[in-house]
Formats: structure tokens, C-alpha cells, sequence
């Protein structure tokens, strides 16, 4: 019997216990390409910071996660940028206006320390920085912060040092303690010469045939070589689609997973148009795992017809 659970509207049922793929994001799995791989060598003996390209899903943090793995080095420190990030958010954020209405409110005055503990957050490359080892630290999605925010990364990495004036303290780590410095970029057009020049770059090309069955066969149970080459096969010509934005290498794992799930023969991809009615409706469901939008899910759905 099929595990995929079918939702019918017609009265009330328990939940479905969910399968969560475990592998999906082991960072054991994760396979970097040989040019991948050379600029991370790079990136470390000259202890720089690392800055990757490549379109969304092609693994890109998931590359810090595997540094971090490989090197012992604990869970990666993420600092994810956004359009109104300053430099003081890459190594604390201080809630002022809660400090404010505490003080508003309370009698009692606090210590350096209570504000510390209370109103004081510190962010990825300050806690690097504060607790002096060596650590991994995700910047990711560099490019959505304002244009002076990535030069700034590059002087904190100089300097290994920051003040909390709020509460008088400073921080400093040794050079010997610098932490890896990972970056995240959908696009370079968007940040400074200065700081690429300053930068290890690389940008990740979507794996070909060969390497997503790679990619795949480690992190998808249930499926035979055979039959996920012949579902990267349907994948990749979803990708030839005019598609206002492709599938990348998460969802086809995630969807080969859900096509074991829901018992489809993937034999059957490889002639499309001899499926059968029940079939096409299976293939329909479970595009809308690769499909991230209307008119997206509206191309794939009209390729059965």
C-alpha cells in the first residue's frame, strides 16, 4: 500500500506521521566538485573569506555546513543579510526600545552584565569573535545588504575585534582563531569591486546528468540507479521549459523522495505520453514540488495533455 496519505475533505482524520528525509541536508553527503573544493583549499590557506554564486538550491550553504563537518568545527555561526542590515549586525543587535520600556518600568537599575543578558543579542561573526576559536560563519545572501556592509565583513576579519558600547565591553580574537568566513551570493553585480578584489570567488554551475545522479543516489531511498536516471531525465527537460524560475537540485530530491512515496513507476517517464489517467493525475500532484508558481505549474501540468 502506498505511504502517501490521501487528504479527502469528507470528515475528520488523524494526521499522517511524516517522513522526514534525514539526508536531505547531512552535511556527510554533500560532494563538492573538484573546482569547488580548490577554492575552499584556497580560501583557507590564505584565510580568506569565501564567496559563492550560483542560482538558489545549488548548494551554496549547504557548502558551509560540510566545512564546518569535515573540519570538526561544531555547527556553522549563519548571519542572514537583509536590505536594512548595518555593520553592527554582523556581531550584535541591541534592543533599545526594550532596555527603554524596562527602565520605564522598573525601579531597579541594572548592571553592564543585566543588559547584557537581557537586551544584548550577539550575532554570527561577534559570537566567532567573543568566544575566540575557530568557527565556521554563513553570511548569507550577502548581496540583499546595502553596498557598504560586505567592505565592512572584510575590516572586521582585519581587525578580529568589536565594541558593545552599550554596556562597555569589547571583544577581540586571536589571528590564530580567525573564523571561515563563508558568503552567499545569488548574483555578484550587486557588490563592490573593493570587496571582491579582496574575496576567493566561485561560482556554482548546476550539476550535470552525472552528478545529480550522484547527488540523488546518496540522499534518495527506494529508487534503483535505473529509475533516478530516468526521473533526472524528466527533470532536466522540466528545466529546458520556459520556467519563470527552475527547480534546482533540492527540489528534484525532494521530488524523486515524494514519487517513491506516492509509488510511481519511473519507468514510465521515459514515455509520457502513454501514461495512464491515474498516472498523469500522480505526475500533476507532485509537480507542485518543482513548480513555484502559477504560470510555472500551468507549463508542466498542460506538458501531460
Amino acid at each position: 500500500m502506498s505511504s502517501f496519505h490521501h487528504y479527502q475533505p469528507t470528515g475528520q482524520a488523524e494526521l499522517p506521521a511524516i517522513e522526514i528525509n534525514k539526508k536531505l541536508h547531512d552535511p556527510c553527503l554533500y560532494v563538492p566538485s573538484a573546482g569547488l573544493a580548490s577554492a575552499v583549499n584556497v580560501a583557507l590557506n590564505l584565510g580568506q573569506p569565501l564567496l559563492l554564486t550560483g542560482e538558489p538550491g545549488t548548494g551554496k550553504t549547504e557548502l558551509a555546513q560540510h566545512v564546518a563537518w569535515f573540519f570538526q568545527l561544531g555547527n556553522p555561526l549563519v548571519f542572514n543579510a537583509q536590505t536594512t542590515s548595518v555593520a553592527k549586525d554582523l556581531f550584535y543587535r541591541y534592543d533599545a526600545l526594550g532596555h527603554f520600556q524596562y527602565s520605564q518600568t522598573q525601579q531597579k537599575s541594572l548592571t553592564p552584565d543585566d543588559v547584557e543578558t537581557r537586551f544584548i543579542r550577539y550575532q554570527a561573526l561577534g559570537d566567532a569573535i567573543r568566544h575566540n576559536r575557530r568557527t565556521v560563519v554563513l553570511l548569507d545572501e550577502i548581496d540583499k545588504a546595502p553596498r557598504d556592509l560586505p567592505n565592512d565583513v572584510l575590516a572586521a576579519l582585519e581587525e578580529l575585534r568589536f565594541d558593545v558600547p552599550e554596556i562597555g565591553k569589547s571583544w577581540a580574537a586571536s589571528a590564530d582563531n580567525r573564523p571561515v568566513i563563508v558568503m552567499t551570493s545569488n548574483s555578484e553585480k550587486n557588490l563592490p569591486d573593493a570587496f571582491l578584489r579582496r574575496v576567493i570567488y566561485y561560482h556554482i554551475s548546476f550539476p550535470d546528468s552525472e552528478a545529480l545522479l550522484r547527488i540523488v543516489s546518496a540522499k534518495v531511498e527506494g529508487y534503483g540507479e535505473k529509475d533516478l536516471a530516468r526521473i533526472i531525465a524528466h527533470f532536466e527537460d522540466i528545466r529546458r521549459r520556459k520556467l519563470r524560475k527552475n527547480p534546482a537540485t533540492a527540489e528534484l530530491i525532494q521530488w524523486a523522495a515524494l514519487l517513491h512515496r506516492m509509488e510511481f513507476p519511473a519507468h514510465k517517464l521515459e514515455h509520457p505520453d502513454q501514461l495512464s489517467a491515474a498516472e498523469q493525475e500522480t505526475l500533476r500532484i507532485s509537480y507542485s514540488v518543482l513548480a513555484k508558481g502559477k504560470e510555472d505549474l500551468g507549463v508542466l501540468v498542460s506538458s501531460l495533455s
